[in-house]
């Protein structure tokens, strides 16, 4: 696969409403979707950044959509803020085109779009302690009760069945009967794994549970956490705001927040839930977002992590048995390793499961 030719950054920024003179622009954060860099300008001797990003044409079909969808949703945050008196650092603000547009289209046909940088506060790509894992929370737990209200009409699709958990299931069984690059006996075990578990597919699919507003990738480095008091203050990367169900949410939030290891951790004796970490997700996301969840949202919370745990190892499974053509690869076998690490995520969530429906309903 050729590179991607290096774009003028200089004069990519040139196209959106920024005064003042070019200093310098650097890759930025560590993001795997889109290209990311902070851009810095001088004006008048003060020094401002921002956000500059190319969309990933790739992942996102429809660049004009999900930017009418982030747009919709920024404006609809900011007015919910404007009482705060840092509300410039509580929401993303999109700097628009020179004709107004929240987007710039080069010639080569690439979508970009301009942030305002966040000053003070930071993303962090691993959670160090409880108290990051329930800053985090408790922000998206606002972000979702802010965006509550948003009016019709309703979001765009940004990857539509992004968390339908029976479609990814299908697709699994797809590539196991097709076996095209000859791995089913190397997965042996994990196949029988997602066999066993097909059932708790459809769980919230069937409940019939409201449809949100959520964010749909609720990773700790989603959120910026301020620099003096700790306190997670924006909610980052939106372009899978889309409608969905809060419970998808939640359970990202669990299963990236609530083991310590890496995600592709060979030894499995070290791949546990750490109950203290679920314990302080619960608490910071209640805090925030319980007045407008239903008793049934409350009650599928415990279980929210261990569906999406799930999901996340039968897209893992897919894409080894697949030939790996979506998630990257390091070595052989990786994302069957992957695939493992997640499956032991959910025995361990399914071991303390009672616990945290008791925890739960205490809060």
């Amino acid at each position: 696969m050729s590179e991607k030719p290096k774009p003028d950054l200089s004069a990519i920024i040139r196209q959106f409403q920024i005064a003042g003179e070019f200093v310098s622009a650097e890759i930025y954060g560590s993001g795997h979707i889109n290209d990311t860099y902070r851009v810095s300008f001088n004006h008048g001797g003060k020094r401002a950044r921002y956000i500059l990003q190319r969309i990933n044409r790739d992942i996102f079909k429809q660049p004009v959509a999900l930017m009418e969808n982030i747009q919709r949703v920024t404006t609809h945050l900011a007015a919910k803020v404007t009482a705060e008196p840092d509300r410039h650092r509580r929401v993303l603000t999109l700097v628009p085109n020179r004709d107004g547009t929240p987007f710039f289209c080069d010639a080569t046909d690439h979508y970009w779009r301009t942030y305002f940088f966040v000053e003070g506060a930071r993303s962090y790509d691993a959670v160090e302690n409880p108290t990051q894992a329930e800053a985090a929370a408790k922000a998206f737990g606002q972000f979702a009760k802010l965006l509550a209200d948003l009016p019709s009409p309703r979001l765009h699709d940004t990857i539509p069945d992004f968390h339908h958990t029976p479609k990814r299931f299908v697709a699994l069984e797809k590539v196991i009967a097709a076996d095209a690059f000859n791995r089913a006996t190397l997965a042996k075990p994990e196949i029988e794994f997602a066999l066993r578990h097909k059932a708790i597919c459809r769980v919230l699919l069937d409940a019939k549970l409201p449809e949100r507003v959520t964010h749909n990738d609720t990773k700790l480095n989603n959120v910026l956490l301020d620099d003096a008091t700790g306190e997670g203050i924006c909610v980052l990367d939106l372009d899978t705001v889309m409608p969905g169900l809060a419970l998808y949410d939640f359970g990202d939030l669990v299963r990236s927040a609530t083991c310590p290891v890496a995600e592709d951790e060979l030894d499995l004796s070290k791949v546990q839930m750490e109950f203290p970490m679920f314990a302080a997700l619960a608490r910071g996301y209640l805090s925030s977002a319980a007045e407008f969840l239903t008793p049934a949202e409350k009650n599928f919370l415990p279980f929210a992590g261990k569906l999406i745990t799930f999901e996340t190892g039968l897209r893992f499974l897919t894409d080894f048995l697949a030939g790996d053509t979506y998630f990257k690869v390091q070595r052989a076998g990786h994302n069957l390793d992957r695939c493992r690490r997640q499956f032991k995520l959910v025995e361990s969530i399914a071991e303390q499961e009672a616990a945290m429906h008791q925890l739960v309903e205490k809060l």
